[in-house]
């Protein structure tokens, strides 16, 4: 049976989400804009049942896209187009094995936010997430990379710029608050497509020939080795989202846009 309205838990969890969309087009807007009113108008239309309620959202969610590009510095709302993670780390295997390698990302920046479409939106109240998918006909990064590995007891260095474009992209992100309000914001983020990418490794050969060789290699052949990738940037993303998130919406006084006459448990 289809159940009415979100439980509170999800309504805020969601609301966070919606929060963000709808400070940064405040960022645009008129000042005489009576915020708490335009807020509760615009949450007031997604009522109904589950279907209903997350078709609403996921409009809500495309009507404020165009918003992606700015933030409100006096909120701590960064933008998510270009959003910009200072530093992401993933480890594999036994530091002091055969094996192992660790790489750092440094000073990324994501574009393709403003150009993205939500095409799914679920609240899931069992377990207290929201869940929604979105497309990208591009979306690129940039940033600094770093690379220690070890292979049969040699060690290998690397570092330097890296940049990666995917076209014809998906990804399904879950976001869920773990325990009371102001605690933790877990996010995951999973790859469902890419229709083509484009990476480019600075200094990966050590020399600008063997580089282009191995750009054309990767560019050429990276099909063959996404599922061995996927699960690393699946690793990768969620880290720097849940980074992002709880910096954004940890502490934000939502009570202040939602007004006294709310009340939510979450």
């Amino acid at each position: 049976m289809s159940q009415q309205w979100p439980s509170n838990c999800i309504r805020h969890l969601i609301h966070i989400v919606v929060i963000f969309l709808f400070a940064t087009h405040l960022a645009h807007a008129s000042s005489q804009i009576d915020v708490d009113e335009d807020l509760k108008h615009m949450l007031g239309r997604c009522r109904g049942t589950d279907e209903d309620y997350n078709e609403c959202m996921r409009q809500v969610f495309n009507d404020l896209r165009a918003y992606f590009t700015t933030g409100v510095p006096d909120y701590n709302i960064k933008p998510f187009d270009p959003h910009r993670c200072g530093y992401v780390e993933l480890r594999r295997g036994d530091s002091q094995g055969l094996g192992s390698f660790r790489l750092i990302l440094r000073n990324v920046s994501e574009y393709g936010w403003a150009r993205s479409e939500v095409t799914k939106f679920h609240a899931d109240p069992e377990d207290q997430r929201i869940v929604y998918a979105q497309y990208f006909p591009e979306k690129s990064l940039e940033g600094e990379y770093q690379f220690v590995g070890k292979m049969l007891g040699t060690e290998i260095t690397r570092k330097g710029h890296w940049n990666l474009t995917l076209f014809d992209y998906s990804q399904t992100t879950s976001v869920r608050r773990i325990g009371e309000p102001g605690s933790l914001i877990k996010v995951h983020v999973e790859v469902d497509r890419i229709g083509g990418m484009e990476l480019h490794v600075g200094n990966l050969l050590q020399g600008q020939p063997l580089n282009q060789l191995a750009d054309g290699v990767i560019n050429s052949m990276w099909q063959l080795g996404l599922p061995f990738l996927k699960p690393m940037i699946n690793e990768l993303v969620s880290t720097a989202f849940t980074d992002i998130f709880n910096e954004s919406f940890r502490h934000f006084p939502l009570e202040k846009f939602l007004g006294t006459s709310h009340s939510y448990s979450f």
